[in-house]
């Protein structure tokens, strides 16, 4: 018998737990609503119409109602107390009335205008302080609407006509001389409503570009007074030609 080689700690041995790939159906993955019941019906399915008995009342532990720890008064019915008419004797009312009036304090012979029918009567008063000017408007401040004319208010009023003056335009005494002429129309150009000719214009002379500021000229300059590039300026002064102490060259000699 050949051995057996084994990778590792490796043997075979009954697997712990399902493993999916040895099922060939879903198995417990998918959990299918059922056809019974109202709880989680399946909704493919028509559900027929549920009843429930529910169960008994729960008993009160104890009684809430109270019982005879109350003392009702038996003349309280529903309605009311039930008792006939009943009097009580009461001290005396004391009233806050100060001092009243006598009858000395009254003057009937005063009130018979009141009383009795009295033709009028009439007082001439002073003049009133708080009012010195009398404000009030007079007869003259009021004006009546006229009765007459075509503005009459609250009245029908008759057809009315104006007789105008002449008119100064169109008459007979019209001046027609101020009347525009031809020379007052201004004559249409062609161009608007025909074809427009060529046209040209003169322009000035033109000039180049360039820097129109004045430029130094020759006079300008002093090259003699220059020490930029020299340790002096040239310097002219007046002195004999030719040295006494110097030799002069001889460049053709005859010999005889």
């Amino acid at each position: 018998m050949a051995e057996e080689v084994w990778v590792g700690a490796w043997r075979p041995h009954r697997p712990r737990g399902p493993i999916m790939a040895l099922y060939s159906s879903p198995g417990p993955k998918y959990l299918i609503p059922p056809t019974t019941g109202f709880v989680k019906h399946t909704p493919t399915k028509l559900r027929a119409p549920a009843y429930s008995f529910r169960g008994a009342p729960m008993l009160l532990a104890e009684n809430c109602s109270p019982g005879p720890r109350y003392n009702v008064n038996p003349k309280i019915l529903r309605t009311g107390k039930d008792l006939g008419p009943a009097f009580s004797i009461l001290g005396r009312y004391h009233t806050k009335t100060m001092m009243t009036p006598g009858p000395g304090d009254y003057f009937p012979e005063k009130s018979a205008k009141h009383v009795f029918d009295s033709a009028p009567s009439h007082s001439i008063s002073a003049r009133t302080k708080t009012f010195r000017v009398d404000s009030t408007p007079g007869p003259a401040a009021y004006m009546l609407p006229v009765v007459t004319g075509p503005h009459t208010v609250g009245k029908v009023s008759q057809p009315s006509f104006s007789i105008k003056g002449r008119s100064k335009l169109g008459s007979f005494s019209d001046d027609l001389h101020k009347t525009p002429g031809p020379a007052a129309y201004r004559q249409t150009d062609v161009q608007v409503t025909k074809f427009k000719a060529p046209q040209y214009t003169m322009a000035a002379r033109v000039e180049p570009p360039g820097d129109k500021t004045l430029k130094p000229g020759p006079g300008a300059h002093s090259p003699e007074k220059v020490t930029m590039t020299k340790p002096c300026a040239p310097i002219v002064t007046f002195g004999i030609k030719h040295s006494d102490y110097m030799t002069p060259l001889v460049v053709d000699v005859d010999v005889d």
